[in-house]
Order: structure tokens, then sequence, then C-alpha cells
């Protein structure tokens, strides 16, 4: 085994020099791998360039060239397409004669005027409405109350007398008065009469007075 020389000694050993690998370079390499390509022929061909326009020439209308027209390419209608738009020309249509017609069936103008009422023929009568029936008396039709006056009121002061202390010393003069009123009051009540008004000779009191007063009585 070699052992390091002393320090300050010199050293015989042979120096050793450094390998070198050369490689080729990534050009030529490509260079040698075109060259063994066929050659490459163009497409081109040679053509005849007109004459350059002088200044005198430029602008002279035999040198002006027209460019053929550009036909426009018809698109294909699509399947379908045409009975899509009958389609839509049928629905608007029936739109516009739906509101026509709605149109024509409104009461009133489009201008907010009312449309004029039918005016009546000469030849019917306008009739004037009925007047409303009175409502009948609660207490009957042939009802006698205070400030009625004739012969019926005379008959029931005639039966008011035959009762006893009903009616003593009353008149017979057919009006019916204060004292009458208060006579018939105090004969319902004597004799529990409940269906007519106080002091009013309705169905209910004259049936009473009637049964207690009859010819045979």
């Amino acid at each position: 085994m070699s052992t390091s020389p002393e320090p300050g000694q010199p050293d015989d050993r042979p120096v050793l020099e450094p390998i070198r690998v050369l490689r080729p370079r990534r050009t030529d390499a490509l260079a040698e791998l075109m060259k063994d390509m066929p050659p490459r022929t163009t497409g081109f061909e040679s053509v005849v360039m007109p004459r350059r326009l002088s200044g005198e020439d430029f602008g002279v209308e035999d040198a002006t060239q027209e460019l053929p027209p550009v036909r426009a390419a018809r698109l294909r209608p699509r399947p379908g397409s045409g009975l899509r738009r009958a389609a839509v020309v049928v629905a608007v249509g029936a739109a516009a004669l739906v509101g026509f017609g709605c149109a024509l069936l409104l009461p009133g103008r489009a201008d907010g005027t009312a449309a004029p009422a039918p005016s009546p023929t000469p030849s019917t009568p306008s009739t004037a409405p009925a007047a409303p029936a009175p409502d009948p008396d609660p207490d009957g039709a042939d009802t006698l109350r205070q400030g009625d006056s004739g012969p019926e009121v005379t008959d029931l002061q005639e039966r008011l007398l035959r009762i006893p202390d009903v009616y003593a010393n009353g008149s017979t003069d057919g009006t019916y008065d204060t004292v009458l009123t208060e006579a018939v009051a105090r004969f319902q009540l004597w004799y529990g009469i409940r269906g007519d008004e106080t002091g009013v000779y309705g169905d209910d009191t004259r049936r009473d007075l009637e049964s207690r007063t009859s010819a045979d009585g």
C-alpha cells in the first residue's frame, strides 16, 4: 500500500491525465438523418405575371377587372319547418279573430261611452208600477181603534153598555174617543182577552163581546 509523501517532499508518482469522451452533438445527428431522406418535390408551378402598370396606365378602365359575382348559398329548409310556420300563422289568425269578436261583443265602446239603450216603441204603453198593497192589520180586517167613526163604532158602544160597569153612561154617537178606548181596555182586562192591542177593538175582542151580547143573551 502506497503512502502519501511527507509534507515538503516531491511526489515521484506519474501524473494522471483526465479522460475525455467524445459524443456526437444533437444537431449532427439530425443532419445525418436528413441526408437519408429523399428530396421533397414542391407543388408550385411558374405563373407568368402581368406587366407592371406604369403611372400613366394607373386608373385605366382596361386594367380593371371585375370579380365574378358571389352566389348566395341556398339554405335547405329543415324537415317540418313548413308545417311549423303554417301552424304559427293559423294560431295568430285565430287569436286575431277571437280578439275582434270579443271587441264586438263588449257592451261599451273602446272610448268608454256606453251603448245607447233601446227606446221603447210607441205602440207599447208604459205601465206605472203598481202601488204596494197595505199591510194587513194584525188585529183583523174589521179592527176599530181611537179616531174611527161610523155605524160600526155605534154598534160597539151599544154592546159595551150591556156589559155591567164597563161603559156605564157611555155615549152612542159613533165616535171612537178616549172614553170608548178606556172602556174597551177595561173589557179586555176583566175578561182576559189578550189577542188584540189594549183599547183596540180587534177580532178577538169582537168575537168575545158579540158572544156575550148576542140577541138571545
